[in-house]
């Protein structure tokens, strides 16, 4: 009896749930939205930021909970992802189903309880991410600019939440997150190339690890930069940037840029990894130097 009950508390199911709904990148993508709600809010309503968190924890758990069912095949193939819940055999599809679709509806039903705006962009992340970003990456190179578009939302989901509008200012924030993207996931795409090659996907812009995807690497980098620093100009309204902030934010963008102009000059995995590696910390920072500079200006 003891070994059933122990099996029950085994930290296998615990982590096969983190795993199924991929906490950390949930965890992530829920700081991003915390962010875009600060930005936009004028006074902090710490009811809607614990909704937001919720509605956005669940948003991304039930497309990755999707994607894992759709992609089972193709994981069990790869080093990196055969061990997953599904492809190990160690959770059902018919499970996995249960929680995305509870996922789903539980983070639709809370996001509309903040707006209706923001549980509208929610569901259309759900439906890119699932229904469109997933199928075409056995397909094309493309899927990696449909993938950008659900990954972007978050940072200006968090805008719309708080002022219930979408302008300028959340367009502004998707366009910063939707260029920086793509040195991202090309990053990944780059050290991870042979095992997603195992499986089909096609992630590099050329499709190859090749000096084509390290110059649209650096392009992409550069526009993630440009974009950073345009509410230091004025033009986006409620969304401003002080000088401080704004040179603080092009030092980050230089410090990425410069580990992707090294990929284009050394070609290795190990500087994709150290590209990837500085852009999750780049996208951080700017968001904390973003927050701070609103709430100290």
């Amino acid at each position: 009896m003891s070994n059933s009950k122990s099996s029950l508390a085994n930290p296998s199911v615990i982590s096969d749930f983190k795993e199924i709904t991929k906490m950390r990148l949930a965890l992530s993508v829920v700081f991003s939205s915390l962010a875009g709600y600060l930005l936009g809010v004028e006074t902090v309503d710490f009811k809607t930021l614990i909704l937001l968190a919720f509605g956005g924890y669940f948003m991304v758990g039930a497309s990755n909970a999707f994607n894992q069912i759709i992609e089972k095949d193709l994981d069990a193939l790869m080093s990196r992802t055969k061990n997953r819940p599904i492809p190990s055999g160690r959770m059902s599809v018919t499970t996995a189903f249960i929680i995305a679709s509870i996922f789903t509806v539980a983070g639709v039903v809370i996001l509309y309880t903040i707006n209706k705006q923001t549980a509208m962009f929610g569901a259309i992340s759900i439906f890119l991410y699932t229904c469109v970003y997933t199928p075409l990456k056995t397909k094309t190179p493309l899927a990696v600019f449909v993938g950008a578009i659900p990954g972007a939302i978050p940072f200006m989901l968090g805008w719309v939440a708080a002022t219930d509008d979408f302008g300028i200012e959340p367009g502004t924030l998707f366009a910063l997150q939707f260029f920086w993207q793509f040195p991202h996931f090309w990053a990944i795409g780059w050290f991870l190339y042979d095992d997603y090659k195992k499986g089909g996907f096609y992630m590099l812009p050329t499709g190859k690890q090749d000096k084509g995807t390290a110059v649209q690497t650096i392009m992409y980098t550069v526009w993630t930069i440009l974009v950073s620093i345009i509410p230091v100009f004025g033009f986006t309204e409620r969304l401003e940037l002080s000088i401080v902030a704004m040179l603080l934010v092009l030092a980050a963008g230089i410090w990425m840029l410069y580990y992707a102009i090294r990929l284009f000059r050394i070609m290795t995995e190990k500087a994709a990894k150290q590209l990837m590696l500085v852009s999750v910390s780049y996208i951080t920072l700017v968001q904390i130097i973003y927050v701070i500079d609103k709430f100290i200006g």
